[in-house]
């Protein structure tokens, strides 16, 4: 039992290592001079392309029937867990900066949350221990997210590779290619809270397509196809030079391949397994656990430095992660207990016949012993 429960918590890890690394190999695009618009289009065609045939073979006897709602819950999950979300977050990006943008994403668990308690996928139960843990260690987590970002505090020599696969210039140059332009900082972070918004929605809508469409390789095939679709079409509306959609032997074809094989065909599966079993809001709450890793990631190969506020915001964001997953937990174990004695009750129904042994006595004086069947039900 302790296993099963842990299983989802392993999951949802695997899911933020993946999209630390989307994070690196992002900026490596941009760096490279890739529209990142692009990025987003090819991003959806690798993931559909890899994922299709695993629904299609995995998935062939157990796969529901499709109908016109699960079609449409599937092109919202596309447009704001996809496209519109993916587009969102990388003007943002370009606006304002990597870590701006990365720490605004970690708002998402708070909306989740709002909007999970607002359309009935959870319940607040403040007056229950659980309802608390999951209250204040969603906020513990944004605030370590908040402190990671904005607070550096002194610098920690941890370890150093001298590794930067981005080949930025030193000094002072450097530090000005990653300071946003103060005029567009404002429609930047209002680029920055919509794409929060759109993933946090995806989340909801994810949760109730596998209420009635249970197959995670089989839905995760209908979302990137859709944002394939719509990726595609954005993408031909921006960007008429031929010249940037060409792929090489090149970091593009490692930024599009890794993006779309492990950040939305195998991540996109793997949460919609974690909606389905443990809901949204339990999805949402392991986010800000990513901008740990990219803290890391980016000390280790791109030559970021690590400071006191990393640290600091990376001890609360685990800490809020922690508290979350006890309070889901108890929910968890609550919700167990009050549907196992349902369970029982139904069990006697189907109770086998019993035999009962008799005795009588012929006129010898002999016991002889008689099997009488007597129908259990029909006793009661």
């Amino acid at each position: 039992m302790a296993m099963a429960d842990m299983k989802p918590v392993v999951v949802m890890l695997m899911v933020q290592v993946a999209y630390a690394g989307v994070n690196i190999v992002y900026k490596l695009a941009a760096n490279d001079g890739m529209n990142l618009r692009l990025v987003v289009a090819y991003r959806f065609l690798f993931a559909a392309a890899v994922v299709a045939p695993l629904a299609f073979f995995m998935e062939r006897n157990k796969r529901p029937k499709i109908t016109w709602m699960i079609l449409l819950q599937a092109f919202f999950c596309g447009l704001l867990g996809g496209s519109l979300g993916q587009n969102l977050y990388l003007e943002s990006l370009a606006m304002t900066s990597a870590t701006y943008a990365s720490a605004m994403a970690n708002l998402i668990p708070g909306m989740t949350f709002v909007l999970a308690i607002s359309f009935g996928l959870e319940r607040l139960n403040w007056g229950t221990r659980a309802g608390k843990a999951k209250v204040v260690g969603t906020v513990l987590g944004i605030c370590g997210a908040m402190l990671l970002t904005f607070y550096k505090g002194v610098e920690l020599d941890i370890w150093s590779t001298n590794l930067d696969l981005m080949h930025r210039p030193k000094g002072a140059a450097g530090a000005a290619l990653d300071r946003p332009e103060t005029s567009r900082l404002l429609l930047g972070s209002m680029l920055a809270v919509l794409s929060c918004l759109s993933y946090a929605l995806w989340l909801i809508v994810q949760a109730k397509m596998m209420e009635t469409y249970p197959c995670q390789y089989s839905s995760t095939a209908l979302m990137t196809f859709m944002a394939s679709i719509q990726g595609v079409a954005f993408g031909l509306c921006t960007e008429r030079d031929w010249s940037q959609w060409k792929l090489g032997w090149n970091v593009r074809l490692i930024a599009v391949s890794f993006s779309g094989i492990f950040g939305s065909a195998m991540s996109v599966t793997l949460i919609a397994w974690c909606a389905r079993k443990r809901g949204a809001l339990f999805t949402a709450v392991f986010n800000p656990l990513m901008l740990v890793l990219v803290a890391i990631a980016g000390s280790l190969f791109l030559n970021e430095k690590l400071h006191l506020g990393s640290v600091l915001g990376a001890t609360l964001i685990v800490c809020g992660l922690y508290v979350v997953l006890w309070g889901k937990g108890k929910e968890h174990k609550m919700m167990s207990a009050v549907l196992l004695p349902s369970k029982v009750s139904i069990e006697p129904e189907s109770q086998p016949t019993s035999v009962v042994i008799t005795s009588t006595t012929d006129g010898s004086g002999i016991d002889h012993p008689k099997e009488h069947s007597a129908d259990t039900n029909a006793s009661n």
